[in-house]
Formats: structure tokens, C-alpha cells, sequence
């Protein structure tokens, strides 16, 4: 069981943007020290406080963060969660994500995604409509770059020809891939592909993923992979020593998280995937902190955690989990510190013990 740490570069009212930098690499040493297995960075664009951005942030390159956090740590894991592959040119991502994955000596594992919120293409000027193809060929041209020794490619939105990229991956055939899903097409399309699932609970309530994981499971077994597949569950957790405490203490940064993605699905139902979208929103508009909590977080006591933690890997078959520590981004650290000493002390052992 693969326990992570989510980092979403959180450039907070009245912080300068080098003291939020400063603060994620000091994170990232502290998830080392704590026996965190790895870390995941966001990728975020436009994002300042105050934008309407879903989560300020500064994290807008995340290859180049890693590679920052690769010098600091030893054996952590670092992972992208998730790489927009369609902002940007593949050749040249091939090569970066290759160059990393050395500097790191291996221990690169690679999430990409297309996003569900259209904010970063317009400033990109990148045609959402156009993401899915483009997330192909991205990623044909990627895979083709890490295991040919030469190759070319005839595509819609991308054309090489006779290319020998340097260097191939230190690991082979490339790093890990792990596929963001948010909508049940995309479940089922990841499982026969074979490739690892991630999963988050932004959009998507617990009653409802355990059925999409199954889709997910389901269309990988009937692509001829062997086992099950590889699915990695990213959500809030917070705990404290009551369970008062772990869910009055959340509140004020949870709900008004909770507002903001409602107005980003809102605004780009109007454009884009606008039945979904609504249907999302006007879930959301009548989202209670009640309902949070049953549905969309694991708040509690370390014992509280433990067990529900051990019911979810249990029921989708997880095979790690991505701990966002401070969703809304306004917890106290002091307080996000706290709750990250008390699961890695006395949470994860139960987590990894239970089957």
C-alpha cells in the first residue's frame, strides 16, 4: 500500500511566492522524515489569490519542482498528478520527463490528465474541445520518443519526423503512467489501455466511485491484462485527537473549496460538457458540511481514519492513497502539521496492515 502526500503548491493571501515555494520543499523533506512512500505535485495555471482559482497556487511547472525536490530526498517518491499533457509539445515533455526520471535515479512516477476545468487552454489558447486527441497523440508521441530508437509520427495536431530523443528513461520502458479519471467513459477507456488509475473525490462522491473503479476493473480484465489494475484514491483527510475537533477545525477552509469548484463547473458548463457540469453544480449548491463529511472526506480520530481508510481499500481494491492534508488551503499549519504527525504515527501502520 502506496501511501502519498498531495502538494498543490498553496500561494496563500499575504505569502510571497518565494516563501510558497520555500514552504513546499520544506513539505516535501517533512513527508521524507515522516515515512510518506511519495508525494504528488499538482500542476496549476493562472491561480492567484484572489483569481477564483480553485486552489491559489504557484505550482505551474511541475517537472521542474520535482526535480527541485529530487536533490532534497533520498527514497521518496515523487509523482505528477496531475502532468496536463495537451498544454505544450511532446517531443519536448518526452525530454524533460526523461531528464527527471535520472536526476531522480527512478523514482519518478508520471500522472497525467487533460483537466476537468478549462481555465489553463484559454490562457494556453489550446481548444479544450480538442484535449481528448490531443491527449492521444501526446502521449503516442511520448511513449514512441522513450522506447524507439528513431521514430516518426503523422498525427492530427502533431507531426515528427526521424527523431532520435535523448535520453531514454532510466526507467524501462519509461516511468510509471497513471491515468486521472473523472468522468465513466474515461474509467473504462484507462482499464483497457491498462494503464494505473487515479481517482480523486472532487466531483465525484464515495457511494458513487466504487461502481466506476468496477468499470475501470472490469474493461481491464476484458483487455487481457493480468490482475485487476492499479488505482490510487486521492482525498481530504484530517485527524485529530477528537472527533470534534477533526471536523470543526476543517470547516472554514472546506466549504468554501466546496463553493469555488461549484462556480468553476458552472462557468464552464457553458461551454464545454454543459449537462455534466450542471448536473454537478446544482449537486454541489446543495452540498452540506453533513454530507461532506459522509461522502467527500475521512475526518476523525486516528482510530476513526484507520477503519475507514481500511473499508475503502478494501471495497475498490486500492492500491495506494494520496492524502490531501489541507483542502481549501487555509488549515493552520500548524494544525495540517499536526493532523500529518498523527497519520503517519498512528494511522497508516492500521493502513498498511489491514487487507
Amino acid at each position: 500500500m502506496d501511501i502519498g502526500l498531495m502538494m498543490d503548491g498553496d500561494y496563500g493571501e499575504g505569502q510571497t511566492q518565494q516563501e510558497a515555494f520555500d514552504t513546499t520543499l520544506r513539505t516535501s523533506e517533512r513527508a521524507e522524515n515522516l515515512g510518506f512512500d511519495s508525494i504528488w505535485l499538482a500542476e496549476r495555471h493562472f491561480s492567484a489569490p484572489g483569481s477564483g482559482a480553485l486552489i491559489p497556487s504557484i505550482a505551474s511547472s511541475p517537472l521542474l519542482m520535482a526535480t527541485a525536490i529530487a536533490t532534497r530526498t533520498s527514497h521518496l517518491r515523487i509523482g505528477t498528478a496531475v502532468l496536463l499533457l495537451p498544454l505544450g509539445h511532446p517531443v519536448r515533455m518526452a525530454e524533460e520527463v526523461a531528464t527527471l526520471d535520472h536526476l531522480s535515479c527512478g523514482r519518478l512516477d508520471l500522472g497525467i490528465g487533460r483537466s476537468s476545468f478549462p481555465r489553463a487552454y484559454s490562457g494556453y489558447n489550446v481548444p479544450y474541445e480538442e484535449s481528448r486527441e490531443r491527449f492521444r497523440e501526446y502521449l503516442d508521441i511520448m511513449c514512441l520518443a522513450w522506447t524507439q530508437p528513431q521514430f516518426s509520427y503523422d498525427g492530427v495536431f502533431y507531426t515528427c519526423t526521424d527523431l532520435d530523443v535523448l535520453p531514454k528513461p532510466y526507467q524501462q520502458p519509461h516511468p510509471p503512467l497513471h491515468h486521472a479519471a473523472a468522468t465513466p467513459d474515461t474509467f473504462t477507456a484507462i482499464g483497457r489501455a491498462g494503464l494505473a488509475l487515479l481517482v480523486a473525490l472532487i466531483g465525484t462522491p464515495m457511494s458513487e466511485l466504487a461502481t466506476l473503479i468496477a468499470h475501470y476493473q472490469t474493461a481491464w480484465q476484458a483487455a487481457g491484462h493480468s490482475g485487476q489494475g492499479e488505482v490510487r484514491l486521492r482525498l481530504p483527510i484530517y485527524v485529530a485527537e477528537t472527533q470534534s475537533r477533526a471536523q470543526q477545525e476543517p470547516y472554514a477552509s472546506v466549504m468554501p473549496y466546496y463553493e469555488r469548484l461549484r462556480r468553476g463547473y458552472l462557468q464552464n458548463a457553458q461551454q464545454y460538457e454543459g449537462r455534466e457540469r450542471t448536473a454537478r453544480a446544482a449537486q454541489l449548491a446543495a452540498l452540506t458540511y453533513e454530507e461532506v463529511l459522509k461522502e467527500r472526506v475521512v475526518f476523525g480520530t486516528p482510530k476513526q481514519v484507520a477503519e475507514r481508510l481500511c473499508a475503502l481499500r478494501q471495497s475498490m481494491g486500492l492500491s495506494g492513497l494520496i492524502i490531501e492534508p489541507n483542502v481549501g488551503g487555509i488549515i493552520p499549519p500548524e494544525r495540517v502539521d499536526h493532523s500529518m504527525k498523527l497519520f503517519t504515527r498512528e494511522v497508516a501502520p492500521e493502513l498498511r496492515a489491514c487487507r
